[in-house]
């Protein structure tokens, strides 16, 4: 039997390892570092570098947004692993004009052979290689299927997919109807489903469609323990495991914040959202 994977999305401004580690220790299988651009990391800039700073072995992906495989073969040859350490994620989906109009981030769907590129550079080093995309950079290119292409035409251990499209606001809703034919495409690597995933009844609905797994973002920041609710309710946690309040997650936070020597800045932001409902966008 496959194993049905929750993962924490890329959160600016929140998925610190702190928040990490805490929906790691309730349930979620697999976790991100916020985008950076690979230029910055090579360009020594302390706020990137401290985006892939790991303080323990929870897992997680590092998410990097690049359009040039000489900047990505440059960081990846002085990269150093450590333990937790699950492998590159490429962006392809940051909905940003300005990333867009420099051929990056949802503008990267449409260049299948340069993506086909990059990952063939992160497996050389020996890493796992995930895409997370979106359904195109506008309605148009979601008519037109593009997306198909990447999940056709690229060698990846992992697709996430974004059912949006690069101008759609976050109040819109997501088309999960691509899903059938994202896992076809893809020609049996894991699809996971990414967008409005904050119920039981949406991850039964997503994993008839069979895709391999949910990521989860807003709603985990209102509740980091949103995934041990899922799999008890999925029958998952055998047995079901207790699940946590809003104020022992808040201490819990705390003592992770301690422990790990967390941000404060990340602290306050998270305080200001968890046990609400937060209009937070990720990419």
């Amino acid at each position: 039997m496959t194993l049905f994977r929750f993962m924490l999305a890329p959160l600016e401004g929140y998925s610190d390892w702190v928040l990490r580690t805490l929906c790691h220790r309730h349930g979620v299988d697999l976790t991100f570092t916020e985008m950076a651009h690979v230029e910055s990391f090579l360009r020594g800039n302390r706020q990137a570098l401290e985006k892939i700073a790991v303080c323990d072995s929870t897992p997680v992906q590092i998410q990097v947004l690049t359009g040039k495989e000489e900047h990505l073969e440059s960081f990846l040859s002085g990269f150093e692993p450590f333990p937790g350490f699950e492998g590159i994620n490429l962006n392809l989906s940051c909905p940003s004009p300005e990333v867009i109009k420099r051929g990056k981030g949802a503008a990267m769907i449409k260049r299948v052979a340069k993506t086909r590129r990059l990952v063939s550079i992160i497996h050389a080093h020996g890493y796992k290689a995930s895409l997370k995309l979106r359904l195109g950079t506008n309605a148009y290119e979601k008519y037109q299927k593009v997306y198909l292409n990447s999940l056709r035409g690229v060698d990846a251990d992992l697709f996430v997919v974004h059912a949006k499209t690069a101008t759609q606001e976050s109040g819109e809703a997501d088309d999960y109807s691509v899903f059938p034919e994202c896992v076809e495409a893809a020609h049996n690597i894991p699809v996971i489903a990414n967008g409005g995933i904050d119920s039981t009844e949406k991850v039964r609905l997503l994993r008839d469609m069979g895709v391999g797994g949910v990521m989860i973002g807003r709603a985990a920041l209102a509740n980091p323990a949103i995934f041990d609710v899922m799999k008890n309710e999925l029958g998952l946690n055998e047995p079901p495991k207790r699940v946590s309040g809003v104020e022992e997650l808040k201490t819990e936070y705390e003592s992770i914040y301690a422990l790990l020597g967390g941000s404060e800045s990340y602290s306050e932001a998270f305080m200001s959202v968890v046990g609400k409902t937060v209009g937070v966008e990720h990419y």
